[in-house]
């Protein structure tokens, strides 16, 4: 059964052991840049359903109706569970789910339910780093061997060329290693509660050749915002975490966002379950995992709002820090299959909108859940969709799904009563 609700809301040598002693988790396969690279080998092969354009499909406001109907949408693909909300601060939130919250089961997905947020919490960590650029603790054209000296190197790497900037921005060129994840239901089972530390990761990495000399390419890079805690901590001599709680979280009353505990595979409740479909067709709860940072923080919609409109409403960092923070440069071919037009900034993404100007976001999968999300260049209107099935059976259903859930964040932004269209500014 499905139950769908409208309603308002208020305001490799080999791999190392694993080490459950804390420190970062084990790196599951990313749902947006593995999928991006598959779909990059098999264009050819794929024929691509792609959804009406914004401005025929979105009636002029969008209200409940509407908003109803973008998270059926993203239902209908095949996804378990769908929350939406479009938050404008001039009012109750607008809210809606779709699906269950547990597949055999009629119990709603929770309106205000907790998700992981995986690499939508990217943002969070390179807030934190342009503060501290801000506060003269740090500078953007730093190189990461000043801070980490003798951890990025070999095999082409090197530490002593690459700055914050690269990797705030994903053109260090440093490679992420393909960890253990979600490549069968078989490895999920085995090794879904592995856990890595940082040094762990990073060196996993260096096994392999950057895929380009620093600062003359794109590439996502997961291992560069691992480099990015390692030096909030090294700054500041506590962790990388701790400072983002109490920079942002606490300052912006994020009470909904947490970090798990270590070794915690769970998520508090309310939540509905995350789950995978996997490249053989088989779908499976993958609610029960540990991820690694920066993708652990948990969170919800309201939250991820409340980020955001404060980021870009120049809440969290002073206009000319974040003058820097929107500087883009194109992404890669293979990620702009999923971001037309996508450019990346200094931890944000920003993509057009169908009726003119564009808006700045940071999407994440990891875990079963998928987010995506969407603010204004003023910080004025945000919206977040939360969905809790990662569709991996293949690369044209991974990107549908992408697809369905930007429709959804185009026609919000776009068509929802506030102060102007969104624009890059």
């Amino acid at each position: 059964m499905s139950a769908t609700s409208p309603e308002t809301a208020p305001h490799h040598p080999p791999t190392p052991p694993p080490d459950n002693s804390g420190g970062h988790r084990r790196a599951g396969r990313r749902w947006l840049t593995a999928a991006a690279a598959a779909l990059a080998t098999v264009s050819a092969a794929v024929v691509i359903q792609w959804p009406v354009d914004a401005r025929e499909a979105a009636t002029p406001g969008y209200g409940r109706a509407e908003l109803r109907r973008d998270t059926d949408a993203i239902r209908t693909l095949g996804v378990i569970g769908v929350q939406a909300r479009v938050t404008t601060g001039s009012g109750r939130d607008l809210v809606a789910t779709s699906g269950v919250a547990e597949t055999g089961t009629d119990r709603p997905v929770p309106r205000d339910g907790y998700f992981r947020m995986a690499s939508a919490g990217k943002p969070l960590v390179a807030a934190v780093v342009l503060q501290l650029v801000g506060e003269g603790k740090l500078a953007l054209d730093d190189t990461v061997d000043r801070w980490l000296p003798g951890l990025v190197e070999g095999n082409g790497n090197d530490g002593r060329r690459i700055t914050i900037r690269h990797l705030l921005q994903h053109t260090s060129g440093i490679q992420d290693d393909e960890l253990p994840g979600y490549t069968t239901p078989q490895e999920y089972y085995e090794r879904r509660h592995d856990t890595y530390t940082p040094r762990q990761i990073v060196a996993l990495a260096m096994r392999h050749r950057p895929d380009f000399p620093p600062g003359t390419g794109w590439s996502y890079s997961n291992t560069g915002y691992v480099l990015l805690d390692m030096v909030i901590e090294k700054v500041t001599d506590r962790p990388w975490h701790e400072e983002i709680k109490d920079r942002i979280l606490e300052p912006l009353d994020m009470h909904h966002t947490y970090l798990p505990g270590s070794g915690t595979s769970t998520l508090r409740a309310p939540h509905a379950n995350g789950y995978q479909v996997f490249p053989s067709g088989e779908r499976v709860d993958v609610t029960d995992v540990i991820l690694p940072s920066p993708g652990d923080h948990v969170s919800t919609t309201a939250d991820v709002n409340r980020f955001f409109r404060a980021l870009l409403g120049a809440e969290l960092l002073p206009r000319e820090r974040l003058a820097e923070m929107r500087e883009t440069v194109p992404v890669n071919e293979e990620m702009r299959t999923f971001w037309p037009d996508g450019r990346y900034g200094l931890g944000l993404v920003n993509r057009p909108l169908s009726c003119g100007g564009s808006y700045w976001s940071h999407e994440g999968g990891d875990g079963g859940y998928v987010t995506l999300n969407g603010v204004t260049g003023d910080g004025s209107r945000s919206v977040t969709v939360s969905m809790s099935t990662a569709l991996n059976g293949s690369p044209g259903s991974a990107l549908r799904q992408e697809q369905a859930a930007g429709a959804l964040v185009d026609h919000a932004l776009c068509d929802t009563p506030g102060d102007g269209h969104g624009t890059s500014a």
